[in-house]
C-alpha cells in the first residue's frame, strides 16, 4: 500500500489543534481549583493530592484554575470506593499509582510510534513529526481508547484464570520440590522467573544509529513478548537489553527460556544485526508488587543469566531436579560456582530433548 503524504500544517494550526485537544481530552475547559474540587468531593486538600499524585498528575497551586468537572467526577469515583468498603485507602492509592504509571508510559510510547513512523514513511524531521503528532491524534484518540479497554478487559479476564485456575497447579508443584526453608515458605506465589539477556549489546550499538539501535530493541522486545505469551507465561518488565518473564510451571518456563536461546542471532538481511541471547531460569517463591517480582529466587535467576554463555540456558539445582523426570528437557551438571549473594553453587545447564521449544508462526 503507497504512503499516503500528510499536508503540512503551520505553527498556528498546530496551536489551535493542541488547544481543541486538550478540550477534549480533559472533557471541557479547566474552571476549578484544586480546594473547590476537594470541597465539592467532601475530601480533605491532603487526602486529593495524594490521589493527584498516584496518578501522576502535576502539582498546582492553590489560585491555579487547572481542573474540570471531569476531574472531580474522577476523584469521586475513587473516593467512593473507600467510602463504600470495597478498597482500603491504602489499596486505592496504589491502584491508582498503576494507572498513572502505566498510562503516563503507554502515552509516550503511542506518541513516539506515531513520531517514528512519520519521520520514517513521510520523510518528516522530528520536530516536524512532533508537531504532526497534534493534528493526527484527534482521529485517533477513539480507536485507541477503544482497544485499550478490551486490552484491559482481555488480560484482566487472563489474570482472574491465571490466579482461579493455573496456580493451583504450579502451587502444587512447588509443594513437592520446595527446599523447605524459611525464606522460601514466607512468599506466596510459586513461579518460574526468567531473565533473557542481549550477548554484546553495548559494544553492538556502538556500531548502530539512533533508528537501527530503536528498531533492534523494539524488534528483541515484541519477539521475546510473542515467545513468553505462547508459551503461557507474562512478560514483567524489559530493563534495558534484558527481559524478565514468569511462568506457573517451570515445564512451561522451561519451554519459554529455550525457546528464547534458540531464536536469536540468527542471520536476518532484512533487519539489523541481532545479538545471541543467554537465559538464567529458575523455578521458585516470589513477592508479586506494584506489577513487579522479588525474592532470592529472582536474583538467583539474574545471576545465573549474568555467568550464561551465548544461547545457553542455566538454571538451579532445585530447578534442575524438577525438571529431570521430563523428556523434553536434558539437564547437565556444571562446573561449581560461587555468585554473589549466595555463596558457592552448582549450576546446571538446560537443553532441548523432545519437542521442548514452542511453535511459533
Amino acid at each position: 500500500m503507497p504512503v499516503v503524504p500528510i499536508k503540512h500544517q503551520d505553527e498556528a494550526d498546530v496551536r489551535n489543534a493542541a488547544r481543541e485537544l486538550e478540550r477534549r481530552l480533559l472533557g471541557g475547559e479547566r474552571t476549578l481549583r484544586r480546594r473547590e474540587v476537594a470541597a465539592d468531593v467532601g475530601v480533605s486538600l491532603l487526602s486529593a493530592r495524594k490521589i493527584w499524585r498516584s496518578l501522576g498528575l502535576p502539582r498546582v497551586g492553590d489560585d491555579e484554575v487547572a481542573y474540570t468537572r471531569n476531574d472531580e467526577a474522577a476523584l469521586e469515583t475513587i473516593i467512593d470506593q473507600v467510602r463504600e468498603h470495597r478498597l482500603t485507602e491504602e489499596a486505592a492509592l496504589s491502584i491508582t499509582r498503576s494507572l498513572g504509571q502505566l498510562t503516563d508510559r503507554m502515552v509516550i510510547w503511542q506518541i513516539e510510534a506515531i513520531v517514528e513512523d512519520l519521520v520514517q514513511n513521510q520523510g518528516m524531521s522530528d520536530a516536524e513529526a512532533r508537531r504532526q503528532v497534534i493534528l493526527l491524534l484527534d482521529d485517533l484518540i477513539d480507536p485507541i481508547e477503544e482497544v485499550m479497554i478490551y486490552a484491559y478487559r482481555r488480560n484482566l479476564a487472563a489474570a482472574v484464570q491465571r490466579q482461579v485456575v493455573r496456580a493451583e497447579s504450579g502451587l502444587k508443584a512447588s509443594n513437592e520440590h520446595r527446599d523447605g526453608s524459611e525464606d522460601d515458605a514466607a512468599l506466596p506465589l510459586a513461579r518460574a522467573v526468567g531473565f533473557a539477556d542481549m550477548v554484546s549489546f553495548t559494544k553492538l550499538s556502538r556500531r548502530m544509529d539512533e533508528r537501527t539501535l530503536a528498531k533492534l530493541v523494539q524488534g528483541f522486545e515484541a519477539r521475546c513478548s510473542e515467545i513468553i505469551t505462547v508459551g503461557g507465561g507474562r512478560l514483567v518488565k524489559t530493563i534495558g537489553d534484558e527481559v524478565l518473564y514468569v511462568a506457573e510451571t517451570p515445564q512451561a518456563g522451561a519451554r519459554i527460556a529455550l525457546t528464547l536461546a534458540g531464536e536469536f542471532g540468527v542471520e536476518d538481511v532484512s533487519g539489523p544485526e541481532t545479538p545471541r541471547v543467554r537465559v538464567g531460569l529458575v523455578w521458585g517463591r516470589v513477592l508479586s508488587r506494584l506489577g513487579d517480582i522479588y525474592g532470592a529466587t529472582v536474583n538467583m535467576a539474574a545471576r545465573l543469566t549474568a555467568i550464561a554463555e551465548p544461547q545457553q540456558v542455566l538454571t538451579d539445582h532445585l530447578t534442575a531436579q524438577v525438571l529431570a523426570g521430563d523428556a523434553r528437557f536434558v539437564v547437565t551438571e556444571q562446573e561449581p560456582v560461587h555468585l554473589h549473594g549466595f555463596g558457592d553453587i552448582t549450576p546446571y545447564a538446560l537443553t532441548e530433548g523432545m519437542g521442548a521449544t514452542l511453535p511459533l508462526d
